[in-house]
């Protein structure tokens, strides 16, 4: 009899003792919940913006593939970025000028001189890029309706530029959690791109006669004229070729325009 009176109460013991322990971790775990809620949505705001530098590509990549399926067009507002999704778009804003534009991801890159956008042409002019090659920019990733092209500039764009705590080339994927930061050099980038020189004239016409040539044998190809002087201070016009990466990449496309008939040597831009 007593045994049994014992060992019934040591159950209700050990079952009250239950009850304080599961009602105790009940009340605890809201409040933990609450937090690991809150990290999430911190890291996602902090993946919505980043900072860097964007360069561009245009006619050379004319009606190429891009990275999702569709056809390259420099007239549609068109970006390359490494790892967003597809069809994410970004508010992109040159915080020197204040100018913005709203652009979709159609494709992958840039893969060189450590950039971490590249801009379809028409995108890439109103902020400046075309003119310089590549600028600093701020860019946010916006609401999927929200319509491509020119807008206005964030109103907090200036702190966007200089706040310490927006991440320099931070545009995560949120799928992957992964950083852009080795986007960022902290070494300067080449200044020279290799061209090709297809033909330098003293008369204008004839550099234009060949640019002509050149552009309706390869219309993809990007062709301009630099327009120099000598010591006697005679004008010449040099008929120049693309921007390639690579002298191996500039020659391929030189031994090409040599089977058409064009003669021509792969350069330095910065040589010219």
């Amino acid at each position: 009899m007593t045994l049994n009176l014992r060992l019934h109460v040591s159950g209700l013991m050990m079952a009250m003792l239950f009850v304080l322990l599961t009602a105790f971790s009940a009340s605890a775990r809201p409040a933990s919940i609450r937090e690991d809620e809150k990290a999430p949505a911190a890291a996602a705001k902090k993946a919505t913006v980043m900072r860097g530098r964007a360069s561009w590509y245009g006619r050379e990549h004319q009606g190429h593939r891009t990275s999702n399926g569709e056809r390259f067009d420099r007239n549609k507002y068109t970006c390359a970025h490494k790892t967003l999704p597809f069809g994410t778009k970004l508010r992109v804003s040159n915080p020197e000028t204040g100018e913005s534009v709203v652009v979709r991801v159609t494709d992958r890159g840039p893969f060189r001189h450590q950039r971490i956008l590249d801009l379809s042409e028409v995108a890439a002019r109103p902020l400046g890029i075309v003119t310089h090659g590549a600028v600093s920019v701020v860019a946010e990733v916006v609401s999927p309706d929200t319509p491509l092209g020119p807008t206005n500039a964030p109103e907090n764009l200036a702190a966007l530029a200089t706040d310490s705590t927006v991440a320099v080339g931070l545009l995560a994927d949120v799928r992957a959690g992964a950083s852009e930061a080795a986007d960022v050099t902290l070494t300067p980038e080449p200044t020279a791109t290799y061209v090709i020189q297809a033909g330098t004239f003293g008369d204008a016409r004839n550099a234009r006669a060949v640019m002509d040539k050149i552009q309706s044998l390869e219309p993809k190809l990007l062709v301009t004229t630099v327009t120099t002087s000598t010591l006697e201070g005679k004008a010449l016009n040099r008929v120049v070729v693309g921007r390639f990466a690579t002298a191996a990449e500039a020659d391929t496309v030189r031994q090409r325009l040599a089977r058409l008939g064009i003669a021509g040597l792969v350069r330095q831009g910065e040589n010219l």
